[in-house]
Parts: structure tokens; C-alpha cells; sequence
């Protein structure tokens, strides 16, 4: 599966993107350029996970994540960041680090993961993922760890060709702002 990026390659694509963004993320709003959070992986080991920041300085990052486009907590240009998913993007520092991977179940606050049962815990034998059968689900509204049934059912059914169809589904989601 995709675990690892070529570092030249990948630079010379995304810096263009990474500077447009940071140069709109800092005129929109004060603040950080990017966002890290605490998040489980691999064996329940604890990373930073990165983001680029689409909420106010003043929100509390372990609220509820929101719901509705017109959160007040969300920047104008945040908006468009997770309507595009955009917002990911710095997450391939993650899989550059060795954290995440471009495909997998995604990664859980730790305060979450205290809660889980033995099957819930099925899903840190694998790298977590930028993107995931749960994200192109209709089930998005609901939170991560209420659909648990869609990262087991990756995580048995793990393949090559699975990969590359979620990665496929996940750029057509991703032009189309869904």
C-alpha cells in the first residue's frame, strides 16, 4: 500500500499549494499557519498530526468538530479548506515521518481511544490514513468512532487495488467540494 512519499518529488509539487494557502490562511485570520493535535496511531502510539489551521485561535481543539458550514469557529478561508480538503494536505508530513499512511482508518484523539472495546482497538494494528472508506461514506456526518465498521472492513479487506480506488474516489470528492 502507499506508505511513503519520494521527498524530492513531492516538494516541487506541493510548495506551490503550501505557500498560496499560508499566504490566504494569514491574511484571512490571525494565527498559526498550521495546526497539530495529538492523535493515536499505529500500536496506540501518540503523534502530532498536522493540519492546516481552518478554525479560530480561540476555539478549543478538542470540541466536537463541526457539523454545520456556517460554524462561527470556522474561517472564511478555512471553509473552503475543508470543502476542498485541503486542510489534509500538510498531513504528508505525517506520512513522510513514518505516522500515517495515504490510506488507513484516521487517526483518533487519544481521549477517544481510552473509550474503545477490544474491536474498536482492531484498527490501531494498521498506519492510519489521510483518507478512508469512512471518509467517502454518506456517513461522514457522524463521528469516526461511531463508524468503526468501515475501518474494519478495510482493515480485512487491505489490498493494493482497494488503495488505489479510495485514493481515485477521494480526488473525484475532493474537486467536486464534497
Amino acid at each position: 500500500m502507499f506508505r511513503y512519499l519520494d521527498v524530492d518529488n513531492t516538494y516541487d509539487l506541493v510548495f506551490p499549494v503550501f505557500l498560496v494557502v499560508s499566504v490566504a490562511i494569514k491574511m484571512d485570520s490571525k494565527g498559526a499557519v498550521f495546526f497539530k493535535h495529538k492523535r493515536v496511531g499505529i500500536n496506540g502510539k501518540l503523534f502530532e498530526i498536522y493540519k492546516f489551521r481552518s478554525m479560530t485561535t480561540e476555539s478549543n481543539p478538542y470540541a466536537v468538530n463541526p457539523t454545520d458550514q456556517n460554524d462561527a469557529r470556522v474561517t472564511r478561508v478555512g471553509r473552503f479548506l475543508r470543502k476542498t480538503s485541503l486542510d489534509e494536505l500538510p498531513q504528508l508530513f505525517n506520512v513522510l515521518k513514518g505516522h500515517m499512511s495515504f490510506v488507513g482508518p484516521r487517526p483518533e484523539m487519544p481521549f477517544i481511544v481510552d473509550s474503545y472495546n477490544e474491536i474498536h482497538r482492531e484498527r490501531l494494528k494498521v498506519l492510519p490514513g489521510i483518507t478512508g472508506l469512512w471518509q467517502l461514506s454518506g456517513d461522514r456526518k457522524n463521528a469516526i468512532h461511531e463508524n468503526m465498521d468501515y475501518d474494519l472492513f478495510y482493515i480485512r479487506n487491505m489490498s493494493f487495488s482497494l488503495d488505489i480506488a479510495i485514493l481515485i474516489e477521494t480526488l473525484i470528492f475532493a474537486f467536486r467540494g464534497v
